[in-house]
């Protein structure tokens, strides 16, 4: 087991190198480089510019530059940012406990109401449930996010007044955890509805294909209680591209918790990229892809080694 996981980490390393170099090469084909908050300004001069090049290093060749940036994220040591000087590390960790509670939260949400719901069509198949769960689920993808996000703003929060419209904390308020949890139901619900839609229909058929196999039809002629054989036969055996899913959705949630939080003003990763984006704060956005790239990476790390250990066959590859 400790080989395979070796065998995925060394996998992972080149992976992260190409994402590195892709992230750099973009921030200076970006209109501007990557000082573009200076460059693309009307007031400081040529003189100015080439003095701050010096400063930052990028007056020296980009192979150069590219190998002391790598170094600084490998350190821990990504830079400051261009407003207020603050470190880039700093800026970054800040905002991931935030953010991780929204996915986490979403997440959760998505798995435990979309498994029922793919479960109970599963074993209702072409019932009225199984349809309306079915035309919920196209409506749910087939709808941005930021439009949902609008209209649970426009009718909880405007016209019923029963939740808040943006933030983590009431403004002047105490910062307790019913608060927290109030300013949590709307993003977590937006966040996890697409989510919903997709862990239902992959559940659906999940159970599909095992409930109409060899070994539940001979679960159900030993007169197994219907509980029992989901629970002990069909579940496990559905649950390995489940796991598999759940590591693919990982870049979705963070491209999600971007739209969420920016339409609900949560202070997370999201909100910190828009602005950054904004602002023209390139060394942030750089740290920030490169923690989006190893948290999806170990994401699905996670579930591969969950599957190894649900599957020995797989450890075999």
């Amino acid at each position: 087991m400790f080989k395979y996981i070796g065998r995925r980490l060394l996998q992972a390393i080149p992976l992260l190198v190409g994402v590195s170099i892709l992230a750099f090469a973009m921030m200076h084909l970006a209109p501007g480089g990557p000082l573009a908050v200076y460059t693309l300004n009307p007031t400081i001069t040529a003189q100015d510019i080439e003095r701050i090049k010096t400063v930052f290093g990028l007056d020296q060749p980009i192979y150069i530059q590219y190998a002391k940036w790598a170094w600084g994220m490998f350190t821990g040591d990504w830079g400051n940012t261009f407003f207020g000087g603050r470190p880039v590390f700093n800026v970054i960790m800040e905002r991931v406990p935030a953010t991780f509670l929204l996915m986490g939260s979403g997440m959760a949400v998505a798995v435990l109401l979309g498994m029922f719901i793919g479960i109970l069509g599963a074993f209702k198949r072409y019932s009225i449930f199984d349809y309306l769960a079915t035309t919920g689920a196209m409506v749910a993808l087939s709808f941005p996010t930021f439009w949902f996000g609008l209209m649970a703003i426009f009718i909880f929060s405007l016209k019923l007044g029963w939740l808040p419209s943006g933030g983590m904390y009431t403004l002047g308020g105490e910062e307790d955890i019913l608060d927290l949890l109030r300013h949590m139901i709307l993003p977590t619900m937006v966040l996890a509805l697409v989510l919903v839609a997709q862990w239902s229909r992959y559940t659906r058929s999940s159970f599909l294909e095992v409930i109409h196999q060899d070994y539940i039809r001979t679960a159900r002629s030993k007169g197994l209680s219907g509980s029992r054989i989901l629970f002990r036969h069909a579940y496990p055996n559905a649950l390995a591209p489940l796991i598999a899913l759940a590591g693919v959705q990982l870049p979705w949630l963070f491209s999600g918790a971007l739209v969420t939080e920016t339409i609900f003003g949560w202070p997370g990763m999201g909100r910190l990229f828009v602005d950054a984006l904004t602002m023209k704060e390139y060394p942030v956005l750089m740290g920030m892809v490169m923690v989006t790239a190893i948290a999806v990476i170990l994401g699905n790390l996670l579930a591969d080694t969950v599957n190894a250990l649900l599957d020995p066959r797989i450890r075999a590859d």
